[in-house]
């Protein structure tokens, strides 16, 4: 990911040193069940694990890495290799029965398992950010909408616990994501264990407290990342949802709300008066990302036979991407809703701007309830009247009173036209998340 759209922990944990020192996590594990297994001295892995605590792997390491790798064509052997220039004699016992994709799709699963804790914070935060905005705005009036259109009153804090109950179920999906590659592969060339005792492979999910993988080939089954990426994308979603909704909210006819404007930022080179949503539009941006991302996951589950590295190249782009997308994305609009502008005046005025017509399902079910017309005559007169307000923008309730067709008194109207009414279960609904 470019530096632009990235977060500082992301960049750093998808850092070349940073790979490699999940490689060695894994070498000086499975060292440490080898060794308590007798399969390779203990003084070795000693030596080694001392050696790596006091000279960590780092930036310089990794350009090493990346010259050996220019002659061997081969990342892991360049990678032992330059273990055995650093450390010496101890490095001999390293990778001792495992193939490359045991360290390789191992340590991906560490730094995975590390990314999605770092993307859950983010959510959490956004989620938090709902909540209090759910209940700042609990009682807001606003209009709800339907296809663009004007629909019946809620209020605007129902928009945040919308979005708060969704961020919930994203939760689910990205913990259940993170538990899917929490799993240790060291099963050899083909998965048999040829060369690498199954216990080693399960010492080392032990130590970490994660799963040994039941059965693999030579690769983890790649269903696991798709399923990290599906959960990236539906959260990017969730994000896109907020955005977008944002960004019609801010529309100069809508103006209801807003992003922050800082002072001396400018929203246009040639027009000074603009205000334009260009963090909820680069959220929008980032999302379509997501999304695509998922779809090369997918692509990357049928591989031939035991394993293909075609997945390979893309997963190099696609998984530090995806979770640095996702987490810049997260924090950008957490920031956005947390000082979010908000007009409620402006939302009152485009309540009330098309004359009462919110109000129409309620004088429907008074001509229906308490009048007893048959529900397509009652139909019929609100409807009439309804589509005159709109076309002469005189007010439903007083063209009702007009009309010699309808029935109610001036006291049914006022119940008709009670904009309480249709919020009268506001509170029921927040109890439901344990809000007051």
């Amino acid at each position: 990911m470019i530096d632009r759209y990235s977060t500082p922990e992301l960049r750093a944990l998808w850092s070349e040193a940073s790979k490699y020192r999940a490689w060695l996590k894994v070498e000086l594990s499975a060292m440490q069940a080898q060794a308590e297994l007798g399969e390779v001295p203990q003084h070795a892995h000693a030596d080694l694990t001392a050696k790596a605590a006091a000279d960590p792997l780092d930036e310089a390491f990794a350009l090493r890495v990346a010259e050996i790798e220019a002659v061997t064509r081969h990342d892991i052997v360049a990678f032992t290799t330059a273990l055995t220039e650093r450390y010496g004699e101890s490095a001999r016992f390293v990778h001792h029965g495992l193939t490359s994709t045991d360290v390789v799709d191992t340590a991906q699963n560490l730094l995975l398992d590390e990314s999605l804790e770092l993307v859950i914070a983010d959510v959490q935060a956004m989620h938090t950010v709902c909540r209090d905005q759910a209940v700042k705005y609990k009682h807001t009036p606003t209009v709800g909408r339907t296809h663009g259109i004007h629909a019946e009153p809620m209020t605007f804090g129902l928009k945040f616990l919308n979005w708060m109950a969704t961020l919930e179920r994203d939760l689910e999906r990205l913990n259940a994501a993170r538990e899917r590659v929490r799993v240790v592969m060291m099963s050899g060339s083909v998965g048999t264990y040829a060369h690498v005792s199954p216990e080693v492979e399960e010492r080392v999910a032990a130590l970490w407290g994660w799963k040994a993988a039941p059965i693999t080939n030579q690769t983890l089954a790649r269903d696991r990342h798709a399923e990290v990426l599906s959960a990236l994308a539906i959260f990017g979603t969730t994000m896109e949802k907020i955005a977008v909704e944002i960004r019609h909210l801010q529309r100069s006819e809508v103006r209801e709300a807003m992003e922050a404007f800082g002072a001396g930022q400018k929203g246009s080179s040639s027009m000074p008066h603009k205000k334009n949503p260009i963090l909820t539009e680069n959220v929008t941006g980032l999302t379509r990302l997501l999304r695509g991302y998922l779809v090369t996951g997918l692509e990357n589950v049928p591989l031939w036979h035991e394993r293909d590295i075609s997945h390979s190249s893309a997963e190099r782009v696609i998984l530090p991407d995806a979770v640095q997308a996702a987490s810049y994305a997260a924090r950008r609009l957490t920031n956005v809703l947390k000082n979010l502008v908000v007009f409620p005046e402006r939302m009152l005025k485009n309540l009330n701007d098309l004359g009462g017509l919110v109000f129409s399902q309620r004088v429907l079910h008074l001509l229906i309830d308490e009048k007893g017309m048959g529900r397509e005559a009652a139909y019929a007169v609100v409807q009439r009247n309804a589509l005159q307000s709109w076309e002469t923008g005189e007010g439903l309730r007083e063209l009702l009173k007009q009309d010699p067709e309808n029935p109610l008194s001036d006291h049914d109207l006022d119940q008709a036209f009670d904009l309480q009414w249709y919020l009268r279960q506001v509170d029921h609904i927040y109890r439901r998340f344990g809000l007051e």
